[in-house]
């Protein structure tokens, strides 16, 4: 070939030689790098946050916390403003993304629960298709994502730039690949860390304004940029090995954990930040209001990659809307909460619309409670101890902790006038007829889910007193001891 070359200097035809040498570098470039490698089948990377707000990002006009790398994934992909996951807990939204199956249906309902067997999970539809899947911390809850059948799976949700740096760097891809990447943040306890002032981070208006609280929201908000720069170094990684035909998904299990979000019906905990791109495929820096589920996003994956899709589930593939071709698609999400073991034993049912949205309390007669209000631990639910200390000398924060812990058996809120559900409507005679309505779709729904209103554990009556951090732990070890 060397000889070759210099005949063709020599000859002066160096057009020919500028030709022969592109032909063969390029070939020899790529048997040498299956990445440049272009495949019909897009790959695809799902990235999970962990009890990550659908306030607290960058492009949903956050205000203090910064998040430039999601900014920039936005710019460059689809932002669903009114996506929502099946249940404000781990477990049960988890399984319900992976199966396409509300609680009720799959079987996880409680928290640190699984489903039941027989139940099919939606990547070997992908797996059916010619797809490895990799996966990377916490994807599914617990012992389940070493039941998925990933092709690959490491367990760490932290150190995830390295894991996945050194996993491809010794693996050769051969087929189209699905990566879900699971980070444990903003999961408490939150980072001792801290890189923003307290004094001026900012609080949601229906919260009480301590210092604690304040001390609290910047470890949060440092736990959310920390998260923020992982996915970064990641997604710039994996786009150089993976290369333009790839879809990126990024969202969180469901709202962090304050007062209000994470296992409440309300939108601080089932809202979730939802973003999609796909390069040429997906118009960049555009947003829907189409309202969609966790459970819907598997099904579009199955769908995009012309996947055998699956019977009978409750997701549905919002492909159309990705693409641009409709703003509409469901005209309700319906949502439910079980319970979190001893600590949260407060099931609540709801329906929303894209105005009103209406929440039925199981148990109105009992309290409230979960692993921050009870357990006030650093990092965590420590600020509760000046809410309560802000209680006694305040009665806009007695009132604040009442509506916390004591419940009404129904809710109403109008969300285009009260986006934050401070004003409860169920009593009033205007909103008869919507009140009617969606009380009656719920109850069509249930039945049709077949929910049997599971209540595990003995819940908490607001006739006692609130139960002391002691009683927990020992009621704790107690139900832990007994599922052995």
């Amino acid at each position: 070939m060397i000889t070759f070359f210099r005949y063709l200097i020599k000859k002066k035809y160096l057009f020919l030689f500028k030709y022969v040498f592109l032909i063969y570098f390029g070939t020899y470039i790529i048997a040498c790098n299956d990445n440049l490698i272009d495949v019909s089948k897009p790959n695809i990377i799902i990235y999970l946050a962990d009890d990550l707000g659908w306030k607290d990002i960058g492009f949903n006009d956050a205000k203090v916390v910064k998040t430039p790398h999601l900014d920039k994934l936005a710019s460059e992909g689809i932002f669903f403003k009114n996506a929502f996951v099946a249940s404000p807990a781990c477990a049960p939204s988890r399984a319900a993304f992976l199966t396409g199956l509300m609680p009720a249906r799959n079987g996880a309902e409680n928290n640190h629960t699984y489903p039941k067997e027989g139940i099919n999970l939606l990547t070997k539809k992908l797996q059916e298709n010619g797809y490895k899947i990799y996966a990377f911390g916490k994807v599914a809850h617990g012992k389940m994502n070493g039941e998925c059948g990933f092709d690959f799976y490491h367990k760490q949700s932290i150190n995830l730039e390295k894991n996945i740096r050194d996993f491809f760097f010794k693996t050769n891809i051969d087929s189209p690949i699905c990566i879900f990447i699971g980070d444990r943040r903003p999961h408490v306890p939150w980072t001792e860390k801290i890189i923003y002032n307290a004094e001026k981070v900012d609080l949601p208006s229906y919260f009480i304004d301590t210092r604690e609280t304040r001390e609290h929201r910047a470890r949060y908000y440092s736990d959310i940029t920390g998260f923020d720069k992982s996915l970064g170094n990641i997604l710039e990684f994996l786009d150089i090995k993976l290369g333009k035909n790839t879809v990126t998904i990024m969202t969180s299990d469901h709202g962090g954990q304050w007062p209000f979000g994470k296992w409440n019906l309300y939108d601080d905990g089932i809202r979730t930040p939802l973003v999609i791109k796909w390069p040429s495929k997906i118009m960049a820096n555009s947003i829907t209001d189409a309202m969609v589920s966790w459970i819907d996003i598997l099904p579009t994956i199955l769908d995009l990659t012309s996947s055998e899709s699956e019977e009978n589930i409750d997701g549905k593939s919002f492909l159309r809307v990705l693409m641009g071709k409709t703003e509409n698609f469901r005209d309700e999400i319906f949502t439910t909460h079980t319970g979190d073991g001893v600590f949260n034993i407060y099931p609540i049912r709801s329906v929303r619309t894209k105005r009103y949205k209406y929440i039925r309390n199981l148990l109105p007669d009992y309290y409230h409670t979960n692993h921050s209000d009870l357990l006030r631990k650093d990092g965590a639910g420590a600020y509760w101890d000046s809410w309560y200390k802000s209680s006694k000398q305040n009665i806009k924060s007695e009132n604040v902790i009442l509506n916390y812990h004591i419940r009404p058996k129904e809710e109403f809120y109008d969300l285009l006038i009260d986006p934050n559900e401070q004003n409860n409507l169920i009593t009033s005679k205007s909103l008869t007829k919507e009140i009617r309505k969606l009380r009656e779709k719920l109850d069509q729904w249930m039945e049709k889910q077949k929910d049997q209103e599971i209540v595990i554990y003995s819940p908490y009556p607001i006739t006692e007193e609130l139960p002391h951090k002691k009683k927990i732990e020992f009621l704790n070890k107690k139900s832990k001891s007994s599922i052995r």
